[in-house]
């Protein structure tokens, strides 16, 4: 039994790290790119019935890059941080999907600058209260496989704010698909 779990536990990671990637999304002409520059304490494992009803990234920092550094930069393009969302894929072959998380945020990137994000929700009762996850903590089987787990990719599916004191739109949503997370029944 050790023996299948750290295989489980090995197999997780290397999906993990396999699914990882760093990208950006751009925002109008205003000049500014948002970017996910670093994260730390991800969980790769949680029990859906004994994580407390919250899951969360430990750290994560959300970088402001100048498109044209050549061009300058000034404090209107500073940007205000008002919310995020999380969406979730199935990494294995079932296809029932927790809802997306969407929460506020607040802080400021001025332009060429970070802002760090200390213990970020990615998961709350909304997500693990619903199926698949909920059916996972009361049958112990994944309700589209009917294994014993289920593995979810996240991604920062959009990350809202706006650049004031212009009549420019908010920078478009950043994508960053973070490691997968596998749920196992308790």
């Amino acid at each position: 039994m050790r023996r299948l779990s750290q295989s489980l536990l090995l197999l997780v990671l290397l999906v993990a790290v396999l699914g990882c990637s760093n990208s950006a999304a751009q925002t109008d002409s205003g000049g500014i790119i948002l970017s996910v520059s670093d994260f730390d304490g991800l969980p790769i494992f949680i029990s859906v019935s004994a994580s407390g009803g919250l899951v969360q990234i430990g750290q994560i920092d959300i970088q402001s890059i100048v498109r044209n550094p050549t061009g300058g930069s000034s404090d209107l393009m500073t940007v205000e941080m008002r919310s995020y969302e999380v969406i979730f894929s199935r990494g294995d072959s079932g296809s029932s999907l927790p809802p997306p998380l969407t929460r506020g945020i607040f802080g400021s990137v001025p332009a060429g600058g970070t802002i760090t994000y200390d213990n970020l929700p990615i998961m709350t009762t909304d997500q693990l209260l619903n199926p698949p996850l909920s059916t996972l903590a009361a049958t112990g089987q994944d309700p589209d496989t009917g294994g014993p787990k289920i593995i979810l990719t996240c991604r920062c599916g959009s990350l809202a704010g706006r650049c004031p004191g212009t009549r420019s739109r908010p920078p478009d949503p950043i994508h960053h698909r973070f490691p997968s997370l596998a749920g196992e029944a308790p």
